[in-house]
């Protein structure tokens, strides 16, 4: 698979030098468009948007639409008018992932420049075998890595890893990997032609100058292979919180392929004080009496990271449903 004609890197936005967001920090929220949001959904948007607001920040919104075959019609603009439903407004304009093929192109040929990556011929019917990577994935072998089987075309292309990764998470605490035995090299341009969420979420963050990923502890296991990228394209690497994935009786991440209900049929109030709950901040009783702005304003001046509690997955709560059948409308996708 032919990587094209080379695109110059730009370097990465950032907010204006000296002001009080720049201090404060970037946050960002990026769900995928698979689907309408449901309560872990919200757990993540929260606890990433109140996180930068009680530091002062700026909170970003990007749907990350790179993985086309998985995306739903409509799924993205319904996401955007559930989200300002519960009172969570971001800044700027909303960053499609579908519409930066260019810059992640720049990106894998810098990479590719410096011998950072390898065509891959392997299907993956052919590392089957291989060992299990901590997302669930292969450890890929490294059939490929010194150069590809006579007779055979680059189908992917794989960035090359070594050595162990090592990060304070603000909610995990410690963590380490070592990327050729937890991991291997990784994807980062699919045999479809779609670039991967590795490759894409760098180069994200790095362009709008996110310096605080606040998201769920399922994607903890990327962290590495995300800083690993970070170091080779020469972005800084931002702070990092993975917060509890919500997960339902039978200890599965709620998800579309575990019919997780739609979070817009819950009262807002309700869900935010549910919300709150589950991240360990003990909201008063009275909270769930108040309108949804009084709560907002609660929650961003008492937000504490340090109350989050220090597990990778927690019990979904039960949730009120709205009696009156109201339903969030779509929104005009900007």
């Amino acid at each position: 698979m032919a990587l094209g004609t080379r695109t110059p890197v730009t370097s990465p936005a950032a907010p204006a030098v000296g002001s009080p967001a720049e201090a404060a920090g970037v946050g960002r929220f990026a769900p995928s468009p698979t689907g309408p949001l449901h309560f872990g959904s919200l757990v993540a948007g929260i606890g990433s948007f109140l996180d930068a607001r009680a530091r002062g920040g700026r909170w970003l919104m990007r749907i990350e639409d790179v993985d086309t075959p998985r995306c739903v019609p409509g799924a993205a603009e319904h996401i955007l008018a559930t989200l300002r439903h519960f009172g969570l407004e971001w800044d700027g304009d909303v960053v499609w992932q579908s519409r930066r093929q260019a810059a992640y192109r720049a990106a894998l040929e810098t990479l590719r420049d410096a011998g950072h990556v390898f065509g891959c011929a392997c299907t993956r019917r052919e590392i089957a075998d291989s060992a299990l990577a901590r997302d669930g994935s292969r450890v890929y072998p490294g059939t490929c890595r010194n150069g590809l089987p006579a007779g055979r075309s680059a189908r992917a292309w794989r960035v090359r890893v070594d050595g162990v990764v090592t990060f304070e998470d603000a909610v995990q605490g410690r963590c380490r990997e070592d990327l050729p035995r937890d991991v291997g090299d990784f994807v980062v341009l699919r045999a479809d032609g779609c670039f991967a969420y590795q490759l894409a979420v760098v180069v994200d963050d790095a362009e709008a100058g996110v310096t605080h990923v606040v998201r769920g502890a399922d994607l903890l296991d990327s962290t590495g292979r995300q800083i690993h990228l970070l170091r080779l394209l020469g972005y800084a690497v931002p702070h990092h919180a993975h917060l509890p994935v919500a997960v339902n009786a039978a200890g599965e991440k709620l998800s579309k392929q575990t019919l997780a209900k739609a979070i817009d049929g819950v009262p807002p109030v309700r869900a935010w004080v549910a919300v709150l709950r589950f991240l360990g901040q003990n909201p008063p009783d009275e909270l769930a009496r108040m309108r949804l702005a009084e709560v907002r304003d609660w929650a961003i001046a008492n937000w504490s990271m340090a109350n989050v509690p220090r597990l990778r997955h927690a019990p979904t709560p039960a949730l009120p449903t709205l009696s009156d059948g109201t339903a969030v409308s779509h929104a005009t996708r900007e």
